[in-house]
C-alpha cells in the first residue's frame, strides 16, 4: 500500500513538472511575439518605406502591418492584434470630410479608399486606447475625423513668406516652435528647432479635442496632441516628416522611441 501512495505522489509531481514547463512555453512564447504596429500605408516601398524603417531603427522587433493593400474587413481584424498605428504621409484628404466638397477641384490626388480605411482604424484605435502617431497626412486626417478642418492649398489661401513645399522635398526646411510644456515639448525637449517640409494644406479649425503643440514662424499648426489627455490613449500629429529626418534631430528618433514605449505599454496590459 505505501508502494502504491509513493507511486502516486511521482505520479502528481511529474504531471505537475511538465503541466509548469508547458504553461512557462506557452508565456514565454507570449512574450516573445513582437509588437505590431499598424500602418495605414507602407507602400510601395520607395514612396512610403522610410516610416517602417524609421521604426524599426528604434526597435527592430517589431513587426509593421500595411493595412492599405487589403480589405477594409480583413484590415479591421488584422487591426484588433495591433498595439499602435501610425496615420502616414500621402494624398489630400476629401474636403467633402469637412463640408468643402465644392473645394474639390483645388486639390490634389485624392484616394477615397485610404480615406474611409484611415477614418476606420481612427475609429477602432479610440476605442481599444491604443498609441496614434500621424505624420503629414496623418495630422490633417485626425484633424478632420474629430471634426477639424483644412487649408486647401496654403499658396492661395494663406498669406505667408515661409515655403512649405519645394520642388525638391527632401531639402526644404523651416523653423519650429514647440510649445512649452506640450507633450511634444516633453518628448523632443526642444522648444525651437528645424524640420523638413512638403504639404500644401494645413490645420484651419482645429478640432475641439486638440491642442497645437508647435507652429511655424508664420503661424500655421505643425503639431497637434489631446487638449484633456487625462483617461485617453498616446496621441501625437505632425505635420513635418521625422521619417526623413537625420537621427540626430531631435524632432525625429524621440518620436518614434515614445510612440513605440506607449505600444509596449498596450501589449503589457
Amino acid at each position: 500500500m505505501k508502494n502504491n501512495k509513493h507511486f502516486l505522489s511521482l505520479i502528481i509531481i511529474l504531471f505537475g513538472f511538465l503541466f509548469s514547463n508547458i504553461f512557462q512555453s506557452c508565456n514565454s512564447v507570449d512574450d516573445k511575439d513582437p509588437i505590431k504596429i499598424a500602418i495605414s500605408k507602407a507602400k510601395p516601398v520607395e514612396y512610403y518605406g522610410q516610416y517602417s524603417d524609421w521604426l524599426k531603427a528604434n526597435d527592430s522587433t517589431i513587426e509593421c502591418i500595411d493595412m492599405y493593400n487589403i480589405s477594409l474587413d480583413s484590415a479591421l481584424m488584422i487591426f484588433e492584434s495591433c498595439d499602435g498605428l501610425l496615420l502616414t504621409g500621402g494624398p489630400d484628404v476629401f474636403p467633402g470630410r469637412y463640408n468643402q466638397a465644392f473645394d474639390t477641384s483645388r486639390c490634389g490626388e485624392i484616394d477615397f479608399k485610404r480615406d474611409t480605411l484611415e477614418f476606420a482604424l481612427i475609429e477602432r484605435a479610440l476605442e481599444m486606447k491604443m498609441p496614434i502617431l500621424g505624420v503629414c497626412r496623418g495630422e490633417q486626417i485626425l484633424n478632420v475625423a474629430m471634426g477639424g478642418s483644412l487649408i486647401i492649398d496654403i499658396p492661395t489661401d494663406f498669406d505667408t513668406s515661409i515655403i512649405h513645399r519645394c520642388e525638391d522635398s527632401y531639402n526644404c526646411e523651416h523653423d519650429i516652435t514647440v510649445v512649452n510644456n506640450s507633450l511634444l515639448n516633453k518628448i523632443c525637449q526642444t522648444g525651437y528647432y528645424f524640420s523638413n517640409s512638403n504639404h500644401h494644406q494645413a490645420v484651419n479649425k482645429l478640432a475641439d479635442c486638440f491642442v497645437a503643440s508647435a507652429f511655424t514662424p508664420d503661424s500655421l499648426i505643425e503639431a497637434i496632441e489631446w487638449k484633456y489627455p487625462k483617461e485617453k490613449s498616446f496621441l501625437i500629429a505632425v505635420q513635418w516628416h521625422p521619417e526623413r529626418l537625420s537621427p540626430d534631430n531631435k524632432l525625429s528618433y524621440p518620436i518614434a522611441e515614445r510612440f513605440l514605449q506607449e505600444a509596449k505599454k498596450i501589449r503589457n496590459n
